[in-house]
């Protein structure tokens, strides 16, 4: 297994330097298998989906699509898959950042839920806030 870093899928995913791009490409399509796989973690899901919304201007919908592919790609594992699925399903809905749909989901596998000193955001299932 090979542990990805955040700008092997930037790369992959813009497509904006050509000789990095091509190597990320090669890496995703290529050399990466059902038995040799790719590891993505959550740190890599959280700095990708924030350099595609910062650097590419990538709406929700765009992000949403980029991470069920990911999710469903036989040669990656991401790390606490079920939890990014929840968080990602979340986030489709619009409103919230990606990050807090991540805490939220990350919680709930654990059966507790999230104290915020954040109003807006205790409104949102899954969050309580403290006082």
């Amino acid at each position: 297994m090979h542990a990805l870093d955040t700008n092997v899928l930037v790369r992959y995913l813009a497509q904006d330097d050509a000789k990095q791009s091509a190597a990320a490409t090669r890496l995703l399509e290529e050399r990466l298998t059902r038995a040799d796989r790719g590891f993505v973690s959550l740190v890599v899901v959280l700095e990708t989906v924030w350099v595609m919304e910062s650097r590419y201007g990538a709406d929700a919908a765009t992000i949403s699509d980029i991470l069920d592919d990911i999710l469903q790609s036989p040669t990656l594992e991401v790390q606490e898959a079920a939890a990014v699925r929840d968080a990602v399903q979340r986030y489709r809905q619009g409103g919230v950042d990606l990050h807090d749909c991540l805490i939220v989901a990350l919680a709930a596998t654990r059966k507790a839920r999230v104290l915020t000193f954040d109003a807006k955001a205790a409104r949102r299932p899954g969050m309580e806030l403290l006082r």
